[in-house]
């Protein structure tokens, strides 16, 4: 039996074998972390700037894109890092960080879309008591609960996770450091804590989709009393971006969780790993941006200012090229 901390370094699950797909798969990560790092920093750039998106909305949106980043930042830089240099180790310490941070932003981001959809509901289903239900004030409460709450989880389980005694290798079966593979390495198979840190999560989580399920039925059940067809489309257009990334976050969770075990397989375990840790992230802004007008509106806004910002700057040059001062 070998104690979790003198264990230097474990052993992550590489993409292929061959080079030219290592590189490829480093090529597929890079541009994949560059679109999602260049749309969620347009996204808060357009919600930090423009006045009207400075709506309880807008501060949501805004806080669920630093989330993405946070997903893509946390598991993919690694995964690049090691598909360039054909290796396949990460430290102790940079597995437990990896774990904290993941797990931090991924529930951060759950309880944040779980915010969103009761802002939502308050929008349609009960208009006005909206300023009183989401003002300045309670919106910060709220958002600083969901990100508390990401990391007092994140706290619970990876502290737990890394106290655990492992003597099954160090080879765990994923890209990135997850703890259901860390607890595949534990000599302790019946561990009371974790299963009641995991009793106590998926209650959690199921409280909060069965809450969410029930809001979008209040939801829809109101649009559809709405006596014009455009007051209908305006709502369904405010509601339906939320619903997508809902949708693939907890279907890809669940699917990654709960599969059976007669489908495992390590290639399957991988695909499914990318589908719920790095393609919400890299999708949500864009599934917002796309559905929500006011956003594409302001993101139109600040492209176009961005560009003849830079096309001044390029005249500007050239012209102190061509005339140099005396």
């Amino acid at each position: 039996m070998s104690n979790s901390s003198s264990m230097p370094q474990f052993l992550l699950l590489a993409f292929a074998d061959r080079r030219e797909l290592q590189l490829l798969h480093f090529w597929l990560f890079l541009a994949i972390s560059l679109a999602a790092l260049l749309a969620n920093g347009l996204i808060l750039s357009a919600v930090a700037c423009d006045h009207h998106l400075h709506t309880p909305m807008g501060f949501f949106l805004l806080n669920l894109s630093l989330t993405d980043l946070g997903c893509i930042c946390t598991t993919v830089p690694k995964a690049m890092d090691n598909s360039l240099w054909d290796t396949t180790t990460i430290s102790y310490t940079g597995c437990a960080a990896q774990i904290f941070f993941f797990y931090f932003f991924m529930s951060a981001e759950f309880s944040l879309l779980t915010i969103m959809c009761y802002d939502r509901y308050v929008a349609i289903c009960k208009p006005l008591h909206y300023g009183t239900l989401l003002g300045s004030r309670a919106c910060a409460h709220m958002a600083a609960a969901a990100w508390a709450t990401g990391f007092l989880y994140s706290l619970l389980h990876t502290a737990n996770t890394f106290s655990l005694p492992l003597c099954q290798g160090n080879a765990l079966g994923q890209f990135f450091c997850e703890i259901p593979a860390i607890l595949k390495l534990s000599c302790s198979h019946s561990n009371i804590s974790e299963v009641w840190l995991l009793v106590v999560s998926c209650c959690v989580a199921f409280g909060c989709f069965i809450f969410i399920v029930f809001s979008y039925v209040q939801i829809f059940r109101a649009v559809l009393r709405i006596p014009s067809q455009q007051g209908r489309h305006k709502a369904f257009s405010t509601c339906l971006p939320h619903l997508a990334v809902v949708s693939i976050v907890i279907s890809t969770s669940f699917f990654a969780y709960l599969k059976p075990p007669s489908i495992c397989s390590p290639s399957l375990d991988l695909v499914v790993s990318v589908l719920y840790s790095v393609v919400p992230p890299a999708l949500n802004p864009f599934i917002y941006s796309l559905r929500n007008q006011e956003l594409t509106n302001s993101l139109r806004k600040l492209v176009l200012f961005l560009i003849l910002n830079y096309a001044k700057l390029k005249i500007l040059h050239e012209t102190s090229d061509t005339h140099p001062a005396f």
